[in-house]
């Protein structure tokens, strides 16, 4: 076993991620002051669940992602991941703490460099976290064990280029450079958005997989509520910044108590009837 993965098996089982109060307001305009993004949101994810973050366009969910992944800063609050107090620390601190943690972005035609291959693509990651140092046969076998985990094969896709896929394969790249470096949180932005219904379902299934095998926890952050009832263990529901409603999947959609959350499922059962 090499250093890296004994580092990751040693990892407990506490719960990964504790938000607490954050706030994020954005300007809104030329002389329109300014708009609140996130208004005091706070919800934890423990280890090897999944929880889904629920809300219409311009609720707030990409921002919550991005603010997780380091890739915007929020005005207030904490962030406590894997036991760091992440806005706490700058620069490499707070690269380091943030690499057990990955995201999945929403479009797979933007996500992914056209100017590199398959394989480089899968392993930068791991070159970005210096795993297997300069072995680059040792990093080779982890791509290809990472494309087959999310059925791309190896010898028919890694020398090929982002464009040459489609956008179901492209999601599956992405996911396959998410799970290489064996990531403890995943946050997935809106993922199957892009895809046709059965591709959907495809990738779902496929992200499920992978969270049996390797316990990997997620924040599925959708538009779509009926994407959350057998994919996600707890659903938050976001309204203009807040979560105005939070619990099993199960409770919340079939005995939600917030207006909004009643209207999103009222919404639901009247696109099921045609």
């Amino acid at each position: 076993m090499s250093e890296f993965d004994r580092q990751q098996s040693e990892l407990g089982d506490t719960d990964l991620l504790q938000v607490r109060n954050v706030d994020k307001t954005y300007p809104s305009g030329a002389g329109s002051g300014k708009g609140k993004v996130l208004d005091g949101i706070s919800f934890d994810i423990r280890s090897n669940e999944t929880v889904g973050l629920v809300g219409v366009s311009g609720a707030g969910k990409s921002t919550v992602g991005r603010i997780l992944a380091g890739l915007e800063q929020p005005d207030g609050g904490s962030i406590r991941f894997e036991g760091h107090e992440v806005l706490a620390l700058k620069g490499r601190q707070k690269k380091l703490a943030l690499m057990p943690l990955q995201m999945i972005f929403q479009d797979p035609y933007e996500s992914l460099s056209p100017r590199m291959t398959i394989e480089q693509l899968v392993s930068e990651p791991l070159v970005i976290q210096k795993v297997d140092g300069k072995d680059k046969q040792a990093r080779r076998e982890r791509v290809r064990e990472a494309l087959a985990e999310v059925s791309l094969s190896p010898d028919k896709y890694m020398s090929r280029y982002p464009h040459e896929l489609s956008g179901g394969e492209r999601q599956r790249v992405g996911l396959a450079r998410a799970f290489i470096c064996r990531p403890r949180l995943i946050v997935a932005d809106e993922p199957t958005s892009m895809l046709d219904p059965s591709l959907r379902l495809e990738l779902l299934e496929l992200m499920n997989g992978l969270r049996r095998r390797h316990g990997t926890s997620y924040l599925f952050i959708t538009h779509d509520i009926a994407l959350t009832r057998h994919f996600c263990d707890r659903m938050l529901v976001l309204d203009q910044g807040s979560i105005v409603e939070s619990g099993s999947t199960e409770q919340v959609i079939d005995r939600p108590e917030h207006p909004f959350t009643q209207r999103l499922i009222q919404a639901l059962l009247e696109l099921n009837r045609f």
